[in-house]
Formats: structure tokens, C-alpha cells, sequence
């Protein structure tokens, strides 16, 4: 068996590196064996590095490309991506649809099978191969069976669920919780803090995932619990280190993608289109868009009426 990775950034690099028998990788720029976005590391022999999208030809293709460019990528290669097993690698809500991954695939190739890999994971460390276990979600079982046996290595553990709506959802919205805690270690608000608004965004997560029709086990497993805690403590998490950056008033540097800026915006339209209460989102959507200043975002959740927890 062997898979095919679209998107030669430092997470496809490091998953084409991880993935156990021949991988086929392709990316926009892709020169030599030396992977760019990891410094200092080299594909492997069992890696082929297609000149072109001409030269996929495996039924398993691995789309490591941003959330908000998956939408025109697929639409573009939607000739491609039909009638194959296609397994979105990113986290977010498309802000222009309000969509998940698995919805954007499914809705450009009708044809397709679409999956979702997400949970705690940094590219670094999937690629010097340190143990890493991922969420596999896909709506079909016998599907996300063969994928999982696919895409499984030595050190690269999938566990599987049929929760495609919960599995996207704890990707999409640690990262928003992540700037929250950034916001709060940058400012000086303390550990504390930090653990408090990791709790309520977990609790914020599963009230949204509750009226989208997923499950609560889905969100504490590794795609909401297990990703939220990484992401909200690793100096590795950009989105982590946008919202220091955003508490300490400092400036962070251009041309990183911060998928939680996106999202928050998507999902705090979404909660109040829904009537979902998730005030920390709200906050940090404000904050990214700069109608709210730290102090005033921090005032704003302490000075929230009494309730029970």
C-alpha cells in the first residue's frame, strides 16, 4: 500500500517521514530531498517526490495544506481528488462557508471519501520520530480502518472514530482556546489563568459540539483534550505564541499561519448564529479583530454573571 501527501510544509514533510512503506510527496516548490520546513532533516529513500500532481496516482492522498486554502485547492483539483480516499491534515473552519474539512472535500468531490487526521501533534517531533497518536475520523468504518493501517508507523499511533463533526470541531476550537491562554501568559495574568480558560473553552468545545450533533467521548479524547492541552502549554504552538504576542503587545512575526484567527472569527459567528453560549471565543474573535483590548476582554469574562459550573 502506499499514500500520496499534497503539501510539502513542515506537517506533510514530517507525516511522509513518519508513515511506515512508500509515500508519494508533492508541494509547490518541492526541490531535492532536503525538507525545508524542517531544518536539517532528509526524506527518506521510501519517499518519491512527485514532479507534478500528473504523477498521483494512489487512492489514499493526504491534503497538508492550510485550512482557509483547502476550499480552492480542492475546487481546483477536484478532478484528482474524486473517487479517492481523501484525508484532510489541517484544523479550522473554512471562515468564508463555515465549513469543516471533511464538508469542503465532500461538497468539491462527491465522489470522494473523506477523513480527518488531527490531536496533539508537532511536525518537529513526528519527524525526528518521537511517539505521537493522532485521531483518525471517518464516516466510514471499513474506510477509516484501511487508512488506518495505512498511514500507522512505529512511532505514529492512530486511533480511529466515526465522530468526523467532533473531531473537527476539537481541532478547530483548541486553537482558538491556545491564543486565549497565550493572551493570558503574556499579560501577566499567571498559570492560574491559563488553567481556568483551558477548562471553560473545554467546556465552551463541548457545548458547541452537543448542538452540532457530535460526542462529548469524541472531545475528550485526542482530537479536543489531548490537542488543547499541547497546544495551550508548547512555546511549539503558533497559535500559543500569536496570543502572547497579542497579551504582551508585541509584535509576532509575518507570514506564519495562526489557523486559530481564522477560526475564532468563523466559530464566534457560528455560536451566536446558534445561540451557543462561548464567551472566551467571542473574546478572542474581538481581540484578533481589535474591537476589544486585553484589559477589557479580561474584565468582561471576570465581571460575567455568577452561575453554577
Amino acid at each position: 500500500m502506499s499514500v500520496a501527501i499534497l503539501g510539502a510544509g513542515a506537517f506533510g514533510t514530517a507525516l511522509a517521514i513518519a508513515i511506515e512503506g512508500p509515500v508519494t510527496l508533492w508541494g509547490r516548490g518541492l526541490v531535492g530531498r532536503e525538507a525545508a520546513r524542517l531544518p536539517g532533516v532528509t526524506l527518506p529513500d521510501s519517499v518519491r517526490i512527485a514532479p507534478d500532481l500528473g504523477a498521483i496516482t494512489e487512492k489514499t492522498v493526504l491534503l497538508a495544506v492550510p485550512m482557509q486554502a483547502l476550499a480552492g485547492f480542492v475546487r481546483d483539483h477536484a478532478k484528482l481528488l474524486d473517487r479517492r480516499r481523501v484525508v484532510a491534515c489541517c484544523k479550522g473552519i473554512d471562515l468564508a462557508s463555515g465549513l469543516g474539512p471533511a464538508e469542503v472535500i465532500a461538497r468539491a468531490c462527491p465522489n470522494s471519501i473523506p477523513a480527518i487526521l488531527t490531536g496533539p501533534s508537532f511536525a518537529a517531533d513526528i519527524a525526528r520520530g518521537l511517539p505521537t497518536a493522532l485521531t483518525l475520523a471517518c464516516e466510514d468504518e471499513a474506510v477509516g480502518e484501511l487508512i488506518q493501517r495505512e498511514l500507522s508507523g512505529p512511532a505514529l499511533r492512530l486511533y480511529r472514530t466515526t465522530d468526523v463533526t467532533g473531531a473537527e470541531l476539537g481541532g478547530a476550537l483548541k486553537n482558538v482556546v491556545a491564543i486565549a491562554a497565550g493572551v493570558a501568559i503574556g499579560a501577566g495574568m499567571g498559570d492560574s489563568a491559563r488553567a481556568a480558560l483551558m477548562t471553560r473553552g473545554h467546556a465552551e468545545m463541548l457545548r458547541l459540539a452537543h448542538d452540532l450533533g457530535a460526542r462529548a467521548e469524541t472531545l475528550a479524547g485526542l482530537s479536543g483534550l489531548g490537542d488543547l492541552v499541547l497546544t495551550c502549554t508548547s512555546d511549539q504552538s503558533r497559535n500559543f505564541r500569536y496570543g502572547r504576542a497579542l497579551g504582551s503587545g508585541a509584535d509576532f512575526p509575518p507570514g506564519q499561519t495562526v489557523e486559530g484567527v481564522a477560526t475564532a472569527l468563523a466559530v464566534a459567528k457560528l455560536a451566536h448564529d446558534r445561540g451557543v453560549d462561548m464567551p472566551i471565543a467571542q473574546m478572542v474573535a474581538a481581540l484578533v479583530d481589535g474591537r476589544i483590548s486585553v484589559a477589557e476582554a479580561a474584565k468582561t469574562l471576570m465581571t460575567r454573571p455568577l452561575r453554577s459550573e
